[in-house]
């Protein structure tokens, strides 16, 4: 996996003060796209342990409510598995730490894929220009959902966050 970066302290990205990681990789090519330069697959840099171990310091710090996978799009072909498994180690390691995860993919597409177990909130579906509307919370279109996932996998249809 790819990525090209990491922020801290995030506001915008999530509930809280949140660590992100902007993965490579999209293939939705969204109109008037927030990070076109993510689209290319094998941009930016390698993902390896030093960038894991500076993502859980910062997830040890008390005043960090969770991790945000976005990009790119975290569940592109090349970054399902790594991301997956990055999330996993996250859940079992920092229990108590929320996981949002930003993909173009739609729920209904991805709700049987394994990583769905190990993330709080997703935000689904590509960005349509056209249904920009900045009054949003952590959304750009109003045609994208906030996704509360362990309630949606409980009751079998999505539920909303609030």
């Amino acid at each position: 996996m790819r990525y090209h970066n990491i922020t801290k302290d995030d506001m915008l990205n999530g509930d809280g003060l949140r660590v992100v990681l902007w993965v490579a990789g999209c293939t939705h090519h969204c109109k008037d796209c927030q990070n076109p330069i993510t689209w290319d697959v094998n941009g930016g840099l390698e993902f390896g342990e030093n960038e894991k171990q500076e993502i859980f310091d910062e997830l040890a710090k008390s005043y960090i409510s969770g991790i945000t996978f976005s990009g790119g799009d975290p569940l592109h072909p090349a970054n399902r598995q790594p991301v997956c498994e990055l999330a996993k180690e996250i859940k079992a390691k920092f229990p108590a730490k929320t996981i949002w995860l930003y993909s173009g993919f739609e729920w209904e597409s991805v709700k049987d894929w394994e990583i769905v177990n190990y993330i709080d909130v997703m935000v689904d579906g590509r960005f349509v220009a056209e249904l920009l509307d900045p009054q949003l919370y952590w959304k750009g279109s109003s045609n994208q959902r906030v996704i509360d996932v362990p309630a949606t996998l409980k009751s079998g249809q999505v539920v909303l966050h609030a």
